[in-house]
């Protein structure tokens, strides 16, 4: 059985607005981080230009409401509106630290992620909700979910192996942004300020990046972030199944630990 069952045409309509949402984040992430690529892939701001990028989000925000309008539910308008500030409140967070040079704790850092990532799954299961006889409280499996989504792209983006010899290598350092392993470096290195003084660089010198991620390696930042994972995969499987079991979901969890298979250890300095 699955967890949430409801009719299939309002399930297909409510993932659409959470697919259609989450292809505006990222068109929008890219431009307020000023991403050169995406997975290896020129970012949509870079061909089509800024002003063209930003009216395509715009337009998607539109169309994912017209497709919430077509639920037919009063409360459905409701929670698109609520899912979306929290989205945009956790992205105003994370952008504020970045600009203003503050480094969160791991606890701010989680409890962001909780909004910006884990909002749009909120989204999905709401709408879903509205229709369906379960009325199960996923919010937690919804804010593991999230953050292991936001950590196991921090970790990717600095040890994923396809990315280590173009534009793409380490691109969060070069948009200064204070990522999982970053944090953990900075606040348990009280004494070794080398990480905080790259990150304000906002280097694209590929060595300066080598160094600062044999930094993580040394200070056990990969190693912590690694066991944080593999704790999210955890209680993800076990809020999956006290929820009734899902197969589709616990697929996707086997997927998603191909971060296991395709990182290096170590970027050595040369």
């Amino acid at each position: 059985m699955p967890i949430l069952p409801t009719q299939y045409c309002y399930t297909c309509r409510a993932q659409q607005s959470g697919l259609i949402l989450q292809l505006l984040k990222k068109q929008v992430d890219d431009i307020e981080d000023n991403s050169i690529l995406r997975r290896g892939i020129p970012v949509a701001h870079s061909i089509y230009g800024i002003a063209s990028t930003i009216n395509a989000a715009n337009f998607v925000v539109i169309i994912a409401l017209d497709r919430t309008l077509q639920l037919g539910h009063p409360m459905a308008t409701t929670v698109y509106t609520e899912q979306l500030l929290e989205l945009h409140r956790g992205q105003g967070i994370e952008i504020y630290w970045r600009d203003n040079f503050q480094c969160p704790t791991e606890h701010e850092y989680s409890e962001m992620t909780m909004k910006k990532t884990g909002g749009l799954f909120m989204l999905a299961i709401r709408l879903m909700q509205l229709f369906s006889e379960n009325k199960s409280d996923f919010s937690k499996l919804s804010s593991i979910l999230g953050l292991y989504f936001q950590i196991r792209d921090d970790y990717c983006n600095l040890c994923l192996q396809e990315y280590s010899e173009n534009k793409s290598f380490c691109e969060d350092l070069t948009e200064g942004k204070f990522s999982f392993p970053i944090i953990h470096a900075i606040q348990n290195q009280k004494g070794d300020n080398q990480v905080l003084h790259i990150l304000r660089q906002r280097t694209r010198d590929v060595e300066v990046k080598r160094y600062c991620i044999s930094l993580l390696e040394k200070f056990g930042s990969f190693q912590y972030t690694r066991e944080r994972l593999q704790q999210l995969d955890d209680e993800a499987r076990a809020e999956v199944k006290r929820l009734g079991g899902n197969p589709h979901l616990e697929e996707l969890l086997d997927e998603l630990l191909s971060w296991r298979r395709n990182t290096k250890k170590h970027y050595n300095e040369e």
